[in-house]
């Protein structure tokens, strides 16, 4: 029997991580945790095989942390508050100087840079979709209610201007409403953009979300679940399209019969080569 080597999870907040841990373990790796105070859940401490809690930007911890658990090979998974770094990093010095280099601070270039750092250090870091494949959002319409001619087209125009958002790396999602752009998600997430662009569209909103033309699927994948729907009813919204095999889904089940009790409409859209679209 082979011996597999020991994997380190950086985690975040919300449930993949417990989930990546448990999987990783049913491969057969011990797993070496990670966990940021204030985001992950305090559960996995009780999983891991090793475990180690952070601050944001205490880089250098990380690194001694795996190197001191001979781990050679890490995941980057669960969330992380994207507007704690204007008030809740406190970086170690490897941290700072990482901090100082980057002229860019948005998400994928920050967290290219983390990886960066963490493979000189002799520490690869792989998909965070590994061992949870069956994760990735499935293509096709989920609920009941299927979307209209009017959504469709909405779903498309979104699709483009989310594209264009993504290719900044500013975001993963917009709202619209009649081909109209209602909301752009920004550092504040993606509730807080639903919940802006929705109050203004209310059942006619439709909400877009899909990766960044050059999405790392080493981390940041879009990630819906519960939740997710949960905001759209809060506002009235009415479509959740979402890119298929390129996002998370979580508590699949529970999602759809939610949003089935809602009446809102979610569809796994997949593109063509040719750029077209298909539900």
């Amino acid at each position: 029997m082979t011996v597999m080597s020991n994997i380190g999870i950086i985690a975040g907040g919300g449930q993949f991580p417990l989930l990546f841990a448990k999987a990783a373990q049913k491969a057969g790796r011990k797993v070496m945790i990670v966990a940021h105070k204030g985001e992950s859940w305090p559960e996995l401490e009780e999983l891991a095989d090793g475990f180690c809690w952070v601050k944001l930007g205490q880089l250098g911890k990380i690194i001694n942390f795996f190197k001191s658990n001979e781990v050679g090979e890490a995941v980057f998974v669960g969330t992380i508050t994207k507007t704690r770094i204007f008030k809740d990093v406190l970086p170690d010095l490897k941290g700072l100087t990482l901090w100082n280099k980057i002229d860019v601070r948005q998400d994928d270039a920050i967290l290219r840079a983390v990886a960066g750092v963490l493979e000189e250090e002799g520490v690869k870091i792989l998909p965070s979709t590994l061992y949870l494949q069956e994760l990735l959002f499935p293509a096709g319409v989920l609920t009941k209610k299927k979307p209209s001619r009017d959504q469709i087209e909405d779903i498309r125009f979104g699709w483009q201007t989310a594209r264009a958002i993504g290719a900044l790396d500013i975001g993963q999602c917009v709202v619209v409403r009649d081909r109209t752009v209602l909301a752009v998600e920004a550092i504040e997430g993606t509730d807080a953009a639903i919940s802006r662009g929705g109050s203004l569209g209310r059942e006619k909103a439709v909400v877009v979300k899909l990766k960044k033309p050059k999405q790392d699927f080493r981390f940041d994948l879009p990630a819906i679940g519960e939740k997710t729907i949960a905001t759209m009813e809060s506002v009235k919204a009415a479509v959740l399209a979402v890119e298929a095999g390129q996002s998370l889904l979580f508590d699949s089940e529970a999602m759809i019969a939610k949003a089935d009790k809602a009446g809102i409409v979610v569809v796994g859209v997949h593109e063509l080569e040719d750029g077209s679209l298909s539900f």
